[in-house]
């Protein structure tokens, strides 16, 4: 026995010590008939060089390292690169998939469009005979890299819905409607491609797409051909939703507008001041996807893949006619670069831009994914999706040990702006840190997928370091810089900086807990210059909120919409600095009895009433002084006689400077006194 374990050992040794690197070529200008040896030889395509390396691992030479080197240059892709356990990296070899040194490989999905003639009124067309065959579809135009306006009414801003014959505010919010009345002439049955036009309408959380179905111009009512998901209210008043129209040709009118007749198979344009269609490059996308990882939870998965310093660029997706994108976050949408069942992957210093869905999808059974140190924008759904099996699912079908960091991600949502920038679904331990997030239309960092305290497997995430900024832009409405959902416990928000958060109506919040949010660590994080709250919870339990600073939101500051029996938040060592309304705390803050426990050998149950608990914070409004101040509407002796804030103080925290958001505390500030601890935002955001 003995000696044949010496065997064992000396023959893997012996193994080792004769594997060797093997470098594969690609290059645009490749040939697959090619061997790939060599840079004077190379391959025309990554799936090719992946079959190359395939072969050679089947033949079972040793291979310490695998990497395939792409020449600098533009590979155009019309299907996506399927990467699996065959061709994927071993237990004993990783694969590198990476630009050649010192050059740029760039994936691109789009199709140069050329031939354009000019017509009356400065329109100019193409014929584009595969949208006639059906082969081709597209929703985006890029002229010289820039994505121009798909024939729209109105050109500026939006109409609003006017009636509604299937209710409003009288019905449930989440009532399924499939028709509304419009102000008469926004709408028109005469239009040329009635078929293809699409609304879209803004209500809520959502951007609901709906495909016409007909139109009655003596009632002034449209039908659709689908149910929206919720009522065509803007939000829970009774004020009708937004909408525009899109894809109708009567709407192109306006310098940078187009239009696809996906009938004749002519597309049509009209530049903007400046534009020469002599030589501009006019692309429209192709590709669906640009990687697949297609692995197994349950048998065989990916393993061992780096894909570095890599381009991607222009992806096409477009919503069937079934989905009106009426689910939260979007999350319908597909994405570029798909994973499932992979596990040891990593993307570094990639660039992405310019999709036409969500970026990654990181589905079921993936685990210690890195993407790291990339950037991502123009996007038009979110970044990140990531998603695995929930309890009901195999356990090797959970998704965890996903780290998403020093990510710039910027301009998402472009064309589902109720897209989230990085979507955390059902995973655990999971890093998302050191990202910058800004210009999106919509929640930058969400995390869990269950609404309520059923069991969720969302767990153990930590969040830190982000820095989210200039979201929402005023189009949607209950939205937040990070959102939380259901039970999570061991989840850690910390040290993000989060600021400019605009809603349409209601919502636009810094840290939001939602539906269930429980067991979260909320740390050390500065918000400030929010529409609504710098910190909101609708409904939640045994949250802990400690060493905050939540600054300057515009109409409210701390809100919460639901009292429970039980402890909903440990609020303590907060500064809390407003200059706008007299109560910071808005909402439902009011405690009531409950039972915490019951013990057959107590016979007298012990009478709980707290539903928060709030102490040794800071609270301060620079333009009243505390008698002009309510705390839910109580004076601050009768806050105090609540037991809330026993040991807090109204006092100016003295922060180095307010007005141009510098909230460092001087060393002489009282929050020092009562345990605060300086936050230092120095390393928000990626690290160089």
């Amino acid at each position: 026995m003995k000696r044949t374990i010496l065997f064992l050992l000396l023959f893997a040794m012996i193994h080792l010590a004769n594997a060797q690197p093997v470098t594969i070529y690609v290059s645009p200008n490749g040939n697959d008939q090619n061997s790939g040896k060599s840079a004077d030889a190379p391959l025309a395509s990554l799936q090719k060089a992946l079959d190359n390396w395939a072969a050679i691992k089947k033949s079972g030479q040793p291979v310490s390292e695998a990497t395939i080197s792409l020449a600098g240059g533009t590979y155009h892709l019309s299907e996506p690169v399927k990467i699996t356990p065959e061709n994927g990296g071993s237990e004993k070899s990783t694969l590198i998939i990476r630009s050649a040194e010192n050059q740029k490989a760039v994936f691109n999905g789009a199709r140069k469009i050329s031939g354009w003639k000019k017509t009356k009124n400065n329109i100019w067309t193409v014929p584009v005979p595969e949208a006639k065959e059906g082969k081709w579809n597209f929703n985006q135009l890029f002229v010289n890299g820039e994505q121009k306006t798909l024939a729209r009414f109105p050109n500026q801003g939006f109409y609003s819905v006017a009636g509604f014959p299937d209710g409003g505010e009288e019905i449930d919010y989440h009532q399924p409607c499939k028709r509304f009345q419009f102000k008469a002439g926004n709408l028109n049955p005469k239009w040329k491609n009635i078929k293809d036009v699409k609304v879209i309408v803004y209500h809520f959380w959502t951007d609901t797409h709906l495909v016409i179905d007909t139109i009655d111009t003596k009632t002034n009512i449209v039908t659709f051909k689908h149910e929206a998901d919720k009522r065509f209210t803007d939000d829970f008043s009774n004020e009708g939703a937004r909408y525009i129209v899109e894809n109708v040709f009567e709407g192109l009118d306006s310098p940078g507008e187009w239009f696809l007749d996906r009938h004749k198979g002519v597309v049509y344009y009209i530049p903007m001041p400046g534009e020469n269609m002599e030589t501009a490059e006019i692309l429209a996308p192709v590709s669906k996807e640009f990687i697949r990882f297609e692995g197994d939870p349950l048998a065989k998965r990916v393993e061992n893949v780096r894909i570095e310093n890599i381009s991607f660029e222009y992806s096409n997706f477009i919503l069937p006619e079934n989905d009106a994108n009426d689910y939260q976050g979007s999350v319908t949408v597909p994405a570029s670069v798909t994973a499932k069942g992979a596990t040891n992957i990593s993307m570094k210093g990639c660039s992405v831009k310019n999709m036409g869905n969500f970026a990654f999808d990181i589905q079921k059974g993936c685990s210690d994914i890195r993407i790291v140190g990339n950037k991502l924008e123009h996007i038009a759904a979110g970044a990140f999706k990531i998603n695995g099996g929930t309890e009901k699912d195999h356990p090797l079908e959970r998704t965890k040990n996903i780290t998403i960091s020093d990510n710039e991600i910027l301009h998402y949502g472009e064309k589902y702006p109720s897209a989230v920038g990085i979507l955390l679904m059902n995973a655990e331990g999971c890093y998302i840190g050191h990202n910058h997030i800004f210009d999106g239309w919509y929640t930058g960092i969400s995390i869990g997928w269950e609404w309520g305290y059923q069991r969720s497997v969302s767990r153990d995430n930590l969040i830190e370091f982000n820095h989210i900024h200039q979201i929402g832009q005023g189009l949607l409405s209950d939205m937040g810089g990070i959102y939380t959902l259901g039970v999570s416990p061991g989840t850690v928000i910390r040290n993000n900086l989060i600021h400019d958060v605009e809603s349409n109506k209601y919502g636009g919040w810094g840290i939001y807990d939602d539906e269930g949010s429980t067991h979260i660590l909320i740390e050390n994080n500065i918000v400030y210059n929010t529409k609504y709250a710098a910190y909101d919870i609708h409904y939640a339990k045994e949250l802990t909120v400690r060493n905050n600073i939540f600054a300057l939101g515009r109409l409210e500051v701390l809100n919460r919409g639901r009292q429970e029996p039980h402890n909903t938040v440990y609020f303590e060592n907060n500064i809390v600095y407003w200059n706008s309304v007299k109560d910071p705390f808005t909402g439902n803050w009011k405690d009531q009895p409950y039972v915490f426990h019951q013990n057959p050998n107590i016979k007298t149950q012990p009478n709980f009433t707290n539903t928060f608990d709030a102490d040794y914070n800071i609270y301060f409004n620079p333009q009243q002084t505390l008698g002009n101040i309510h705390f839910n509407g109580l004076t601050w002796d009768e806050w105090h006689q609540k037991g809330k804030d026993v040991h807090s103080l109204y006092t100016d925290p003295m922060f180095v400077n307010p007005e141009n958001y510098d909230f460092t505390l001087k060393p002489e500030s009282p929050a020092f006194k009562l345990g605060f601890r300086n936050i230092d935002m120095s390393e928000v955001g990626p690290r160089k």
